[in-house]
């Protein structure tokens, strides 16, 4: 099946901005772009991401968030708050966990496997506001695994996979913690 949905933003970061303590505030200036587009490569990730190559996370190495699920609990704070890297708008992404899926952009699909959810931190009331933190749980997005190598770009996407999807449902909150599948 396909689906139109629409690349709102990327983001790469080659630091985490949020460890320690969130009372003692973010990392002071964590270099962050907020590109037109990314390169993806298979098994590792987006290249300058602070997740690209690392072992450790190559089943989660990109993470996607619907921005509908963003507003539903954060309102209008900026959503690249959450550190996510591909905010979408219009894609129900609860039901890609487990699966394979191909993204094209128009330089070809990029394909990737979901996987777990990308569950909210505590930060998240320190950066976005007070009870942003609980409102996101079961809905702070989805991890990913790269499968193939590719680009994708803000604008336009077209999604392939093998499971109904619901774009009304994007900002719905979820109940399972696991994997699908």
């Amino acid at each position: 099946m396909e689906y139109r949905f629409e690349i709102v933003s990327l983001l790469v970061s080659p630091r985490h901005a949020y460890f320690g303590r969130p009372k003692d505030g973010p990392a002071d200036e964590v270099e962050t772009s907020s590109p037109e587009s990314v390169e993806i490569v298979a098994d590792k990730g987006i290249r300058g991401d602070r997740f690209y190559g690392v072992r450790a996370h190559t089943e989660a190495a990109v993470t996607f968030l619907a921005v509908e699920a963003w507003q539903s609990a954060a309102g209008d704070a900026d959503p690249a708050l959450a550190r996510r890297n591909v905010v979408v708008r219009g894609l129900e992404l609860d039901p890609l966990r487990g699966r394979e899926f191909s993204i094209d952009t128009g330089d070809g699909p990029v394909t990737f496997r979901g996987g777990r959810p990308a569950h909210p931190c505590s930060w998240m009331d320190t950066v976005a506001g007070e009870g942003t933190r609980k409102a996101l749980i079961g809905r702070g997005g989805l991890r990913a695994q790269p499968l193939t190598s590719g680009v994708l770009r803000i604008g336009p996407a077209l999604i392939t996979t093998d499971v109904e999807l619901d774009p009304a449902r994007a900002a719905d909150q979820v109940k399972r913690a696991q994997p699908i599948g």
